[in-house]
């Protein structure tokens, strides 16, 4: 199967990002609006006329591309509307890269929105097509809260081991959330607080889920070559894949819910189109799909950052925290900047634009120079995954 990827082809120059929080004075026009607005600001020069095509990512905010183009009065250009799932955003972004590549465009758009607050839902908000009965009805919670207690059982792990290993993920994604004033939740949290929280589905307690939030985000690409005409300081694709399970999982007696498959191919496929052959070394930082705890943990396996059954030792060790060898979700990451579905993928490509180019304030690392988002939707055997890394030079 031919997947070339477009590494080194395209450039961010520009993004933006709301709050992720509580919005109920504002809708997702508004949102849109002030998302898009600080990313075409942060390019001077540059107006909405100047950007030739656009892709929105919403779940369940909008119908159309007119989603975009009516809240921005934008006419006559083309808007498409995207959505996978909670990788929403990062499939808007993928689309406005390719196209870009293609030659069709000079200079594109990709913004993602959700309004969740007001919509009596949390998480995906769709109206399931009907089945043939063999599809199993259960809440996000419920299904990812099966990977604790797999992951336990294959690796021997004691209830206080995996425990102390779930509490360390929330503790630290709260750690990093309380330094980023666009967060949704902004104060660390104690370990005692988080093992004392009420129980959501099987072990998983209230800080170890993710928040239902509102939030947009938007970022400006161009091809390589033009990067510098608009930014002194662009940040390049290196790798990107995006790939979309057969959903058996459930139904194959292989699948023991302790890795998720279509993360691996799609890490697998990103890393190789941008040289990465260590990740753990190479990349400085990482932004990961982290719904639940569990999912941290059994991610940094599936990323190459520890190897089999040994995550947990390392998410204790501090590898991932934001001093350690690979810092991990260092803007508190869906636990902690919350999840609005269509925004989510873009808002992980926002942090690594702050840290590459050395604006993100108290949680700065110190130069980093490769990183990686990695964006999956669905549920456990039965979901969608992108990876992507991005860098300070185009290869």
């Amino acid at each position: 199967m031919a997947a070339r990827g477009i590494g080194g082809q395209v450039a961010i120059v520009g993004m933006g990002c709301t709050r992720f929080g509580d919005h109920w004075d504002k809708g997702a026009e508004e949102l849109l609006v002030d998302a898009v607005d600080e990313c075409v600001a942060s390019v001077p020069g540059v107006t909405l006329d100047d950007i030739d095509a656009f892709w929105v990512g919403t779940q369940g905010s909008g119908m159309a591309g007119m989603t975009l183009s009516e809240a921005l009065r934008i006419k006559n250009k083309p808007v498409t509307r995207v959505e996978n799932f909670c990788a929403t955003g990062s499939d808007a972004f993928r689309n406005a890269a390719y196209a870009l590549a293609s030659g069709a465009y000079d200079i594109v758009m990709a913004a993602g929105v959700e309004k969740l607050k007001d919509s009596k839902y949390s998480g995906l908000t769709a109206v399931w097509p009907p089945s043939d009965g063999t599809s199993v009805d259960w809440t996000a919670p419920g299904a990812f809260s099966l990977l604790a207690p797999a992951y336990k059982d294959r690796y021997g792990l004691s209830d206080d081991e995996l425990r102390a290993t779930l509490t360390h993920i929330a503790w630290k994604n709260h750690q990093n959330g309380a330094l980023n004033p666009r967060a949704q939740f902004r104060k660390p949290v104690p370990r005692e607080v988080i093992e004392s929280a009420p129980k959501v589905a099987g072990p998983l307690g209230v800080f170890d889920c993710s928040g239902v939030a509102d939030g947009s985000a938007a970022a400006i690409l161009v091809r390589a070559e033009d990067a510098y005409k608009y930014t002194d300081k662009p940040i390049f694709l290196r790798g990107m894949a995006f790939v979309s399970g057969a959903g058996d999982g459930m139904s194959h007696t292989g699948y023991d819910f302790t890795t998720f498959p279509e993360v691996v191919e799609s890490v697998r496929r990103a890393y190789e189109q941008a040289g990465i052959t260590d990740p753990r070394k190479e990349l400085a930082l990482a932004e990961v799909h982290d719904c639940f705890t569990p999912t941290e943990l059994v991610l940094m396996e599936d990323l190459g950052f520890s190897e089999r059954g040994q995550g947990w030792r390392d998410v204790q060790d501090g590898v991932f925290d934001r001093d350690g060898e690979v810092a991990v979700n260092p803007d508190g990451g869906l636990k902690s900047f919350g999840h609005p579905i269509g925004a989510t993928g873009l808002r992980m490509l926002f942090e690594c634009w702050l840290q590459l180019r050395g604006e993100a304030g108290e949680r700065q690392l110190e130069d980093p120079q490769l990183a990686l988002t990695q964006n999956l939707g669905g549920q456990p055997g039965a979901c969608v995954s992108f990876a992507c890394v991005v860098g300070k030079e185009p290869k």
